[in-house]
C-alpha cells in the first residue's frame, strides 16, 4: 500500500466532532437517577416553596405576554378603545 504524504486522513477543520453517544446516555441517566433522588427526598421542601413559585411566575408572565411595557399598541383598538 502507497503512502501520499500529501493526501492526509484527518478531517477538514470546519467540520465537527461526531457526537459520543454513550457520553450523553449515561450522562441523562445520570442526572435523571439524581433527579429522582432529590424529589423523593426533598419533597416536602419542593412543595413549599410552589406557592412562591407561582407569584414569582406573574411579573414574568407580564413582561413576556405584554412584551416588556411598551404600551398596548398593534391591538386592533384606536386611542379611545373602539375597534
Amino acid at each position: 500500500m502507497h503512502h501520499d504524504p500529501q493526501h492526509q486522513d484527518s478531517k477538514n477543520p470546519g467540520e465537527s466532532a461526531p457526537v459520543n453517544w454513550t457520553f450523553w446516555l449515561v450522562l441523562c441517566g445520570f442526572t435523571a437517577f439524581a433527579a429522582l433522588l432529590l424529589i423523593g427526598e426533598h419533597r416536602n421542601h419542593l412543595l413549599g416553596v410552589l406557592p412562591f413559585l407561582i407569584l414569582l411566575a406573574c411579573p414574568f408572565l407580564h413582561l413576556f405576554m405584554h412584551r416588556g411595557h411598551g404600551g398596548h399598541t398593534g391591538n386592533g383598538f384606536d386611542k379611545d378603545g373602539r375597534p
